[in-house]
């Protein structure tokens, strides 16, 4: 079997807020056979503006416990340059999470577009702000 499609995400919390509050979902994600998280890395930025890779090993350990419990397969597929143009875009006093992940769920579909000799010719995402705007709008 192939890989099903891949997405990533770089999500920042301001402030330094990350709590890891969003990896009980992220578990549940996996546990459930959804996705697979390839590769999962969390950015900080000081208020100097330096930016730095948090390790496993140098996180808080209810942190590290909680990434540890998601089985990330730890592919090395986010490196440096990824690192270097999100704490480029990143506040001062930030943080980020960067996630790769494969949706598991799309595998056999993507699999029989391949056995199709179907063509990717398009891939998107459309925000769910404007998917609701037009939405009521439809309903007024």
């Amino acid at each position: 079997m192939g890989i099903a499609p891949v997405d990533y995400i770089a999500v920042a919390f301001p402030g330094n807020k990350f709590s890891g509050a969003i990896l009980p979902e992220i578990k549940r994600l996996i546990d459930a056979g959804t996705i697979r998280v390839l590769d999962l890395v969390i950015l900080t930025k000081d208020e100097e503006g330096n930016v730095a890779a948090i390790e496993v090993s140098e996180a808080s350990p209810e942190l590290a416990a909680s990434l540890s419990a998601l089985g990330i397969e730890g592919k090395n597929l986010l490196g440096q340059d990824d690192f270097d143009d999100i704490g480029e875009a990143l506040e001062p006093n930030s943080t980020c999470g960067l996630m790769v992940w494969e949706n598991v769920w799309a595998a056999d579909f993507a699999k029989s577009l391949r056995d199709a000799d179907g063509i990717l010719l398009g891939q998107g995402r459309i925000p769910a702000a404007f998917l609701e705007e037009i939405m009521a709008e439809g309903v007024a």
